[in-house]
């Protein structure tokens, strides 16, 4: 393993790099391997990296290749190597996903090696998995086993499995299959023949184009070398998530030779239900010896805090992984002591998460910087009721993207029939665009009914991205600003929402906020429950939930219910993951002693208080506390404010809104007695 010094940064592109992230971007062409933890900076030293490499003469910029996974990522990283000006018009480094660089090889090569054949791309497999199955006597009618089997023919085709070997790949790694194996690989097999036609030609679904564009490099020379000449420095991002067509497909880019940076942790494996593995990345020095092999660190997004608690959740990890686990070291100021909560139930979490986040923007916290996180998205229907209650704006991170939506493909088309075709109205481009976004529903007032809302309200956020894009390039005219737009479209930049966002923990991998709530941290949730029949799947929870921590930038609030709903029984437990990582006692969670039954002229009283408030205050009862809140309060029955915040699940910020009206129901409940007195008997 090659070690290297840490010059002095002069400025440019090593200026305020930390001694780690000079060390991988002054590294020697070759192999590199930058193990990079949560909030350590790896966009910002592998875009220097590249930069370095092109200022110093070391490769042309034409000649470098960068994947990631996402477009979003891709165009982050095109953006910040533009910014370093080392990319950009004229000067360009190829920064793009696994996909989008093996269709574009595949467009160009595919007549020099298959001659006449010819190819399409099968975007979705769902219709062809249809076909085949209801061919082989399968109920078609069952959508949901149509997208399981798509799923499933996926992951064996991004694992390199074929028909014939799924089966048993499919036993040995626990797969959840819609049906038996043998079905599952028939259907696997009747697809792979339905893509092929009598005369030769074919469709080409995604993993197609990664496993063609690596058999064409492989076999025909003339290809290989006229490839590797063009591109000979090679980066790839997030190298913990590779499949293991991706893996080979870079091996044929490389063809043998090793100017190869990789980018990783693997803390943050959690895609391995989709093939991926960190095989390659803890491999990596193992098969490059001589590897420059650098560890960020220094994490600069979350506080001593976090940090402290996410390096508590890893340093529990089980199995090869964890040996390699990096431990963060702080670098921001200190903040406040992550906050773990546990209620009764599921309603009285989300009304007590729901009240933190209004506690937090009362302290002036934007709500664009507050994240709710959950492990699967069908947790998200409550909090979007509760907030949407309580009069806070959300955004609903997974769901459909902002560019596909039929209001927003209407407003598209519009604008693109108008710059290829007709003159746009005589006025400034932005308001010939807000003219001719005037026949697909923009009027210039809201309009009445909710489905006109909701048209009227998209294409208002559109209309703010074109007003967003001319402020930054004022030059461009109307044609210019469409074709933006549609630059936009393509990379898939979904729209920064001004609410709370609802995500699922995986879906907020590579984002970050002030706040994070990470609810439902019960057994059968986190870790989920079919997700727990091997030490393997137990740990990518485990590192699941490490993502989920390390989003949070300084606020960190951690919660659970021990039922589904009021009434039911406490059958849960919080999750094995936070044992020996909640306080003990935890001040959101020390119960006032209680009583063995509540106190029946408060229950009473409390009871017909909550429905009276919740009448006034136009929302539902649950929201203002639930029926097992006000037998833990009649039960307790609390003196003082700092009493009843004690209550498990009522909070510090529930009793700053409601508390003194719940005293002043417990007096009147309680004449001619002490409550202190009552609360002490047994």
């Amino acid at each position: 393993m090659t070690v290297i010094g840490h010059p002095a940064a002069e400025g440019g592109v090593t200026s305020g790099l930390d001694p780690e992230q000079l060390e991988a971007v002054l590294a020697p062409r070759g192999p590199v391997c930058v193990l990079a933890g949560a909030g350590t900076g790896k966009t910002r030293t592998i875009t220097r990296r590249i930069a370095h490499l092109v200022d110093s003469g070391q490769v042309n910029p034409e000649q470098v290749l960068a994947v990631t996974f996402t477009a979003r990522a891709a165009a982050e990283m095109r953006e910040r190597l533009e910014s370093l000006g080392v990319a950009g018009p004229g000067n360009r480094i190829a920064a793009q996903t696994f996909h989008a660089a093996a269709m574009r090889q595949l467009r160009y090569f595919w007549p020099m090696a298959m001659g006449d054949m010819r190819w399409e791309l099968l975007e979705h497999k769902f219709r062809m998995v249809g076909r085949v199955s209801r061919e082989l006597g399968l109920d078609v009618a069952d959508r949901d086993l149509l997208r399981d089997l798509a799923s499933e023919i996926e992951w064996a085709k991004s694992s390199g499995l074929g028909p014939g070997q799924y089966a048993e790949a499919a036993r040995r790694t626990h797969r959840d299959l819609p049906a038996d194996p043998a079905t599952v690989a028939q259907v696997f097999s009747a697809y792979e023949a339905a893509k092929v036609a009598p005369n030769g030609d074919r469709l080409l679904d995604f993993e197609d184009l990664l496993t063609f564009t690596t058999t064409i490099l492989r076999s025909d020379p003339s290809i290989a070398e006229e490839f590797r000449s063009r591109y000979r420095s090679f980066v790839v991002d997030e190298y913990q998530d590779v499949t293991p067509i991706q893996q080979d497909l870079l091996d044929a880019w490389l063809g043998g030779r090793d100017d190869l940076t990789v980018v990783g942790d693997a803390n943050q494996t959690i895609y391995s239900f989709t093939g991926a593995t960190p095989t390659y990345l803890l491999d990596f020095t193992r098969r490059y010896p001589e590897a420059t092999l650098v560890r960020l660190q220094r994490d600069y997004r979350s506080t001593p805090e976090v940090v402290s608690l996410a390096n508590a959740v890893i340093g529990k990890a089980r199995g090869r992984i964890a040996g390699t686990r990096l431990k963060l070291v702080g670098q921001r100021p200190s903040g406040p002591e992550p906050v773990f909560a546990g209620f009764d139930d599921e309603i009285a979490e989300v009304v007590g998460v729901v009240a933190k986040i209004r506690s937090l923007i009362r302290t002036g916290v934007p709500a664009s910087e507050i994240a709710v996180l959950y492990r699967v998205n069908a947790q998200s229907e409550a909090y979007e009721e509760a907030l949407s209650e309580a009069g806070i704006d959300y955004q609903v991170r997974g769901a459909q993207s902002f560019f596909e939506r039929p209001e927003i493909v209407a407003g598209m088309r519009r604008l693109t029939s108008l710059a290829a075709g007709a003159a746009p109205p005589p006025m400034a481009p932005v308001d010939a665009v807000r003219h001719a976004l005037h026949s697909v529903g923009l009027t210039e007032s809201e309009p009445k009914g909710a489905n006109a809302r909701a048209r009227w309200q998209q294409l208002l956020r559109l209309m703010e991205i074109v007003e967003s894009i001319a402020g930054e390039s004022p030059e461009l005219d109307f044609a210019g600003l469409v074709a933006r737009l549609e630059e936009r479209s393509r990379m898939r930049h979904a729209p920064v929402g001004a609410g709370v966002t609802l995500s699922s923990m995986h879906a907020a991998k590579g984002l970050e906020w002030d706040a994070v709530f990470l609810t439902g941290l019960h057994e059968g949730s986190m870790p989920l429950g079919r997700a727990s029949k091997t030490t393997e799947e137990v740990e990518e929870e485990r590192r699941l939930f490490y993502v989920g921590v390390t989003r949070a930038r300084e606020h960190l609030h951690l919660s659970w219910s021990l039922s589904r709903g009021e009434g039911r029984g406490a059958k849960r437990r919080r999750s094995r993951f936070l044992e020996a990582l909640v306080p003990n006692p935890a001040a959101d969670l020390d119960p006032l002693p209680e009583r063995r039954d509540p106190d029946p002229d408060v229950l009473a009283a409390l009871t017909a208080w909550r429905k009276d408030f919740a009448e006034s205050e136009g929302i539902s009862a649950v929201n203002v506390m639930s029926v097992s809140m006000i037998r833990s309060i009649a039960t307790a029955v609390p003196t003082s404010i700092d009493e009843l915040a004690k209550v498990r699940g009522f909070g510090a910020e529930r009793a700053d809104v409601i508390g003194a009206r719940i005293l002043d129901v417990i007096d009147a409940a309680l004449p001619g007695r002490r409550r202190g007195e009552t609360a002490g008997r047994k």
